[in-house]
């Protein structure tokens, strides 16, 4: 069974798209090679909240063995898994693993709203059926199904199920998870906003979204809070906070490629439904984005921490 250190920043990566609607592997590059430079101990592809569930079958494989190729093995590709049957969750497992993937990362199955043993048995049938190391997607706010403490207690019988993306927005819960499971259970905090609060209660890593427009400033807030340099964590935090908010919102994906736009690692072009922000909207988010570009702070040197 493969293991997984599950710590450090892991930017959930958006997907770039050429203007014609097809993938943009030389953008996505570009981006992936900016944020290994910054130092993310992981790349996660496919959040939910994302662009993933546009993609077909063929463009989710290339895109898997695409960033396994750029990544090299610097860190691990960790694939999320969000189907609406077992059947289709175990198979997206055996993909990922088939493509070089380290790692899942999954969600209780979608648009059904599985009760707590369905969701429980859920989780194990994809656990048993791969030697991939898991961490469950924990988001009752936008999925509606909560795994709850009792729910892990069943789950952690599968040695593979590790980690939890913390997105309960309760900042307690991390306290609960690590009295009751102390080790066992990994926490990475899934709440760009709640980002720094959850490293100091103890969250081993950070499932980050702005951090696709802001590496650097990203895991220098994870590394310098790890050193117990709470002061100067803080300092970059309350300047990155406005631009965090942008990632809680249903608009988060046109916000987060805006601002990777601003930062020169990424291009606005979004897939249909979706579209480019427009008209009063736009205005107000690249406010947010100029003054967080204009007032960006000179970071120390994070990485020898």
């Amino acid at each position: 069974m493969g293991t997984l250190a599950w710590q450090g920043v892991m930017p959930a990566v958006t997907t770039k798209f050429t203007p014609n609607d097809e993938l943009d592997f030389k953008m996505f590059e570009v981006n992936i090679k900016a944020q290994l430079d910054a130092g993310v101990a992981g790349i996660i592809l496919g959040g939910t909240l994302g662009e993933a569930s546009t993609l077909s079958d063929e463009e989710k494989k290339a895109l898997i063995i695409e960033t396994v190729r750029i990544v090299d093995d610097k860190v691990p590709v960790i694939i999320n898994i969000a189907e609406q049957t077992t059947k289709g969750a175990i198979e997206a497992a055996k993909v990922a693993e088939k493509c070089g993937a380290k790692g899942l990362m999954m969600l209780p199955p979608m648009r059904y709203k599985a009760n707590d043993y369905e969701t429980v048995v859920y989780f194990k049938a994809v656990a048993k059926s791969t030697k991939l190391p898991i961490m469950v997607y924990n988001n009752p706010v936008d999925y509606g199904i909560e795994v709850t403490l009792d729910m892990f207690e069943a789950l952690l019988e599968c040695d593979n199920i590790q980690a939890v993306k913390e997105s309960t927005r309760d900042i307690s819960n991390i306290t609960r998870i690590k009295k009751r499971f102390g080790d066992r259970l990994k926490v990475l905090t899934g709440v760009d906003t709640l980002g720094l609060e959850s490293i100091l209660m103890g969250a081993d890593g950070w499932v980050a979204g702005l951090v696709c427009a802001f590496p650097a400033e990203t895991c220098a807030i994870y590394k310098l809070a790890k050193a117990n340099k709470t002061k100067e964590a803080l300092e970059i935090y309350r300047w990155f906070l406005p631009l965090l908010e942008l990632d809680i919102n249903p608009q988060l994906v046109q916000n987060i490629k805006l601002a990777e736009v601003a930062t020169g690692i990424g291009t606005e072009v979004v897939r249909a439904p979706r579209l480019p922000l427009h008209g009063a909207e736009r205005e107000r988010v690249l406010k947010i984005i100029q003054e967080g570009m204009a007032e960006r702070p000179t970071l120390p040197d994070y990485k020898s921490l």
